[in-house]
């Protein structure tokens, strides 16, 4: 007998509010080689180190799970998904402490080569409810700004 995989019955059909999921997608060009900048990305120990300094106060590792914590005193947990060195592709998801409340959070930093010594940082974010998008999007083009004067920084004068 083959099991029973159907969802369970809803009482009432889902509004699109708790079915669109958003996809936002942001690109930075960094002045600092792909391998450097895949480096810091891979580092998901290091959050509060490599990348967001100021921003991210302090990161933990357990496992699989990345707890974030801020300076203001929240905290957000995420699954790390996968570290691809091949396609130099970080994928997370955020399972807890969201900001705005997410019903579900997924999200992945992919490092390409642009030129010989600058990087194209592509981040993919999926989110739902989608009308949470334009103030995840504002999070991430911040986010990204602080990760590229950072990385830059770190490269030295000299870059790349």
């Amino acid at each position: 007998m083959e099991p029973d995989v159907r969802p369970p019955a809803r009482t009432a059909p889902a509004s699109p509010e708790e079915t669109a999921i958003a996809s936002i997608r942001h690109e930075i060009v960094i002045d600092a080689r792909p391998e450097t900048v895949w480096d810091a990305v891979r580092d998901v120990g290091a959050v509060h180190e490599r990348l967001l300094p100021g921003r991210v106060l302090d990161t933990r590792i357990e496992g699989v799970e990345r707890t974030l914590v801020f300076p203001h005193g929240g905290v957000v947990r995420e699954l790390i998904v996968d570290v691809d060195d091949d396609a130099r592709r970080l994928a997370y998801a955020v399972v807890e402490g969201a900001r705005p409340p997410l019903a579900h959070h997924h999200a992945a930093f992919q490092v390409l080569p642009e030129g010989a010594d600058r990087t194209r940082l592509v981040w993919t974010t999926d989110v739902l409810p989608d009308s949470a998008a334009p103030e995840v999007r504002v999070r991430m083009e911040r986010g990204a700004e602080e990760m590229r004067r950072t990385l830059e920084t770190a490269a030295g004068p000299g870059r790349p």
